[in-house]
């Protein structure tokens, strides 16, 4: 099944119709406002608009009104089939429905949709009338701006976003749901944990972390790097930038170049940032002979990167200039490729499980039109990913036609603690650059053949990762991941000699702890670690000295009244050990 949204879905046309209604309430409310495109999107749609006065959000709620009195005529939505030079006579005010019959593949019909007192540029599919959409579950929820055809050297037009369900619960649930997911923000966690920051006037897309952030991600490479180690990766180190015939040979300056940085001219020669690893581990590859028996390679590296996004594109960790991809590639034989798919298989479930993430669902991309590569690979690597994926009972889509032109491959999907999906892991066969680069190895027969190179990450981008991790967890990571585990709070000054020794016992062991002996009162002191999501609170008073115990307070105001300090001190660590979740 494609990833694309169903057409014939109720709610795909229910949201293509809204999105007519809000055009025409806008022209309505702002006579000389130029409409542009108004699509249906996954949980609602938008509409772009060039107001000849800039908006604001305050002027939501009075286009929902005239929405709600449009949808009270029941109005039909009527097809109709026009030819280009009506089409350009209707629109001959609308400069961008003009751009658009322009560029049109004239060999297809086209069609416009009629509503009340509306007519749009439209292929459609709509619901047969207004009386179909509930008045009460619809909700406008935001302006942004927005090239048009996103081309930043485009005029920026406005867009207004709405969302759309079948009842007013609907709504509500999904309304309360985004309430939950502005909290959860990692933006805004990252600025009240301490965890990273981005700075416009240094450069767009660029992450800078905190104290707080960096630990969570040197704790998260530390695991990455062990785990990968003791399932037979070697770990690479490769540069920043490299030559511009590189890039030519891989194709990227052919395929990818509006997304790669300007190039540097260096010594008389070109140079570019590097978007992708793999040509420098190609490099490692080619520098020596190989021979079947030393297949497979599996080699893995947290290489740093930098991709030209668009700025209208860069959100916070998700989408950035410059990230860490845990990228690694599988270079083996015919005969090794299903037991390597299935061990990354396996190794990607026990990774994201250890993070906290159980549900995984997976898409198989199939051969595109344009492709690269012979046939039977196609044939066999395509029924090996699908093989792994029964194996391991992993629920999956056909995206058919969806590889790229170098190979089919497997997209994996993590579900968080909002039952929103993230696509992460990517395991994707390559017939493009062994024969670009003329990769071979010394067969069993001794003639040279050229070997299977696969693609693999499991986390994605650290930094991407990172921002998932945050919003999953609200900020309350899991022990083993928390920048700071335990604050110790004496009640009182006389305890004081007892917690520091308390202090020095856990630091002993590696536990990240922190003693706040200042003159704040107790409870201020329990909010303040609370709000900071800090997983446990010592709390020592006369009593926990005189019997050597400490009381604990968690983060959810959990308590365990005067535990023996070993005790504590187990409890905790095995926790740390077994990386609780």
């Amino acid at each position: 099944m494609s990833k694309d949204l169903d057409k014939e879905d109720i709610l795909y046309k229910k949201r293509h119709s809204i999105a007519h209604v809000m055009a025409e309430a806008v022209r309505d409310l702002f006579p000389n406002t130029k409409i542009a495109i108004g699509p249906p999107i996954k949980d609602g749609f938008y509409y772009d608009f060039e107001f000849e006065k800039q908006i604001t959000e305050d002027s939501l709620l009075e286009i929902e009104n005239r929405m709600r009195e449009i949808l009270k005529t029941g109005s039909s939505f009527e097809k109709e089939v026009i030819s280009v030079k009506q089409a350009f006579e209707l629109f001959k005010d609308e400069p961008y429905k003009i751009d658009l019959i322009k560029n049109f593949d004239l060999q297809n019909e086209i069609s416009i949709y009629k509503s009340h007192n509306f007519i749009d540029l439209c292929r459609g599919p709509h619901v047969e009338n207004m009386n179909k959409i509930d008045p009460k579950a619809f909700k406008l929820t935001s302006i942004a701006g927005a090239y048009w055809r996103g081309n930043e050297k485009n005029t920026m037009l406005t867009r207004i976003y709405g969302t759309l369900w079948n009842n007013e619960k609907e709504l509500r649930s999904y309304l309360n749901l985004r309430e939950e997911i502005k909290k959860r923000d990692h933006r805004k966690l990252g600025k009240e944990l301490d965890l990273f920051s981005i700075h416009e006037e240094i450069g767009p897309g660029l992450i800078f972390f905190h104290p707080n952030g960096a630990k969570i991600r040197a704790l998260i490479e530390d695991f990455w790097r062990e785990e990968h180690s003791k399932n037979g990766y070697d770990i690479l180190f490769t540069p920043h930038v490299g030559k511009s015939w590189l890039w030519q040979t891989s194709g990227h300056l052919d395929f990818y170049k509006d997304s790669m940085f300007e190039k540097i001219e260096m010594d008389k020669s070109d140079y570019y940032l590097k978007p992708m690893n793999c040509p420098f581990h190609i490099a490692i590859y080619n520098s020596g002979k190989h021979s079947y028996r030393d297949l497979p390679f599996r080699w893995a590296e947290l290489g740093t990167v930098y991709r030209y996004e668009k700025i209208g594109a860069l959100h916070g960790m998700m989408r950035a200039r410059g990230f860490t991809q845990d990228d690694a590639h599988i270079i083996c034989t015919h005969f090794q490729v299903l037991d390597e798919i299935k061990e990354v298989l396996r190794f990607a479930i026990y990774m994201w499980s250890k993070f906290g993430f159980k549900s995984l669902k997976a898409y198989l991309s199939t051969k595109p039109d344009k492709s690269v590569g012979n046939d039977s690979d196609w044939e066999m690597s395509l029924k090996v990913l699908e093989e792994a994926l029964i194996d391991f009972e992993i629920p999956y889509e056909i995206d058919k036609g969806g590889g790229a032109f170098y190979g089919p491959k497997i997209d994996l999907k993590i579900v968080d603690s909002l039952e929103r999906e993230w696509q992460m892991s990517t395991i994707q066969f390559d017939f493009n650059l062994p024969e670009r680069f003329n990769m071979t190895y010394a067969a069993e027969d001794g003639k040279e053949k050229r070997p299977f190179m696969i693609h693999r990450a499991l986390l994605g981008s650290v930094e991407r990762f990172f921002g998932i991790l945050v919003e999953h967890y609200g900020g309350a990571f899991p022990l083993w991941l928390s920048p700071i585990q335990v604050v110790i709070i004496p009640v009182n000054n006389i305890v004081e000699d007892y917690a520091i020794n308390v202090f020095n016992k856990f630091k002993n062991e590696g536990i990240r702890i922190k003693l706040d002996n200042s003159s704040s009162r107790m409870n201020a002191k329990i909010r303040e670690y609370q709000v900071k999501k800090i997983p446990y609170m010592f709390i020592i008073g006369e009593r926990e000295v005189a019997e050597e115990r400490i009381s604990i307070r968690t983060r959810t105001n959990e308590q365990i009244n005067a535990i023996k300090l070993d005790e504590a001190l187990k409890f905790i660590l095995l926790k740390i050990k077994d990386k609780e979740i």
